[in-house]
C-alpha cells in the first residue's frame, strides 16, 4: 500500500505549482523540507493488492516490466517492490530512494537516487545498475555527484535529467561517463525508440522537443503534461496534472486525450509492449497504481 506520508520530491510539487500559477520555480533536492502540503492527499493513496500486511512506502518514482518474465516493478522512495498479482513484495533488503528507475533489458535495471536508512553508500548515488532484477545494485557513474530524476536508454544512448543542476546529460557508454547537453527546467524526459536524437521534455508551458539529442530545445507546445513515455510502436504517451492520459502519433506535435487515471497528482507513467494489446501503460498517481491495456482509453487497478 502506498502511504500518504511526506512528499519526497518537493521540487516536483513546486514545478507543478509553477506550471499552474506560471510563476518561478524553486528547485529543492529530494528529501529536503517540503513546501506547503495543503494539496497533499490524506489517508491511503492506493495499493496493488488488498492485503492488510502489504508493505508501506512513500511516493512512486518509476515503474517498468521486466522483459524476462513480464513482472512489474515499482520504484519508490523506500526501495523497489515487485507486483505479481497480489500485495507488493519488497525486492532485496535495501530501502534506498530509487530515482530515475528504468528497465533496460531482462533483469537489467538502471537507477539513481539516495541511500536507504543506515546504508553505507555515497549520496547521491549517481547511476547504479542491477543485473539481477533489483536484488543487488552496483555503482556505475557519477557516484556521489548527481541525482538523476529521469533516465532513458535509447539506441546506445543513456539520457539523464540531473534534477539538482537542472541539466540534461547523455552517456554513450552505458552510464559510466557523461556529457552535458543543455540546461532546462524539466519534470520528465523521453526519447524516440527509432531515432534517439529526438527528445521530449515536460516543462512549464507544455512539452519541449529536441531534434539534436537534447542539445537545444524548441519552445514548449501542447497540453501541460507531467510525465512522458515513448512506446516501441512510435506513439508518445503523457499524463497531465489531473491524471488525464494523452497520446501523440506525430512526435509530440499534437495530442489526443484518451482517458483519465484516477487519484489526482501523477507520479509515474511507463509504456511497454504487450503481445495482447497495442500498448500497455503502467501508471502511478496519488491514488494508487494502475494499468491500461488499450492505449490509455480505460484504466484498471494494478493487481
Amino acid at each position: 500500500m502506498i502511504r500518504s506520508g511526506r512528499d519526497r520530491r518537493p521540487w516536483e510539487r513546486t514545478l507543478v505549482a509553477a506550471v499552474v500559477a506560471a510563476t518561478a520555480l524553486g528547485l529543492v533536492a529530494c528529501g529536503a523540507a517540503p513546501p506547503d502540503q495543503s494539496d497533499a492527499p490524506s489517508g491511503p493513496q492506493g495499493s496493488a493488492g488488498d492485503g492488510s500486511d502489504a508493505p508501506q512506502f512513500d511516493h512512486v518514482h518509476g515503474m517498468g516490466a521486466d522483459p524476462a518474465d513480464g513482472t512489474v516493478y515499482v520504484a519508490t522512495h523506500d526501495g523497489l517492490f515487485r507486483a505479481a498479482g497480489g500485495p507488493l513484495s519488497r525486492v532485496g533488503t535495501s530501502g534506498r530512494d530509487l530515482m530515475g528507475f528504468t528497465i533496460t533489458g531482462p533483469k537489467s535495471f538502471l537507477s539513481s537516487g539516495h541511500p536507504g536508512p543506515g546504508e553505507q553508500a555515497p549520496n547521491p548515488l549517481g547511476v547504479v545498475q542491477s543485473a539481477d532484477a533489483g536484488a543487488t545494485w552496483s555503482p556505475l557513474g557519477l557516484t556521489g555527484e548527481v541525482d538523476f530524476h529521469a533516465l532513458e536508454v535509447r539506441g546506445g544512448v543513456v539520457y539523464g535529467y540531473d534534477a539538482t543542476n537542472r541539466v540534461l546529460r547523455a552517456s554513450s557508454d552505458g552510464g559510466r561517463s557523461w556529457s552535458s547537453r543543455s540546461e532546462l527546467l524539466a519534470l520528465d524526459i523521453t526519447a524516440e525508440p527509432s531515432n534517439p536524437a529526438t527528445v521530449l521534455a515536460t516543462v512549464p508551458g507544455g512539452v519541449a522537443s529536441s531534434l539534436d539529442g537534447g542539445r537545444t530545445f524548441n519552445a514548449p507546445t501542447g497540453p501541460q503534461l507531467a510525465y512522458l513515455s515513448w512506446a516501441p510502436d512510435g506513439v508518445v504517451y503523457g499524463i497531465g496534472l489531473d491524471g488525464a492520459l494523452f497520446a501523440s502519433t506525430d512526435r509530440g506535435l499534437s495530442w489526443e486525450q484518451r482517458g483519465t487515471a484516477p487519484g489526482g497528482r501523477p507520479q509515474a507513467l511507463t509504456a511497454i509492449p504487450d503481445p495482447a494489446a497495442s500498448t500497455d501503460l503502467l501508471i502511478a498517481t496519488a491514488g494508487g497504481l494502475f494499468r491500461s491495456q488499450d492505449a490509455g482509453r480505460s484504466v484498471v487497478p494494478l493487481a
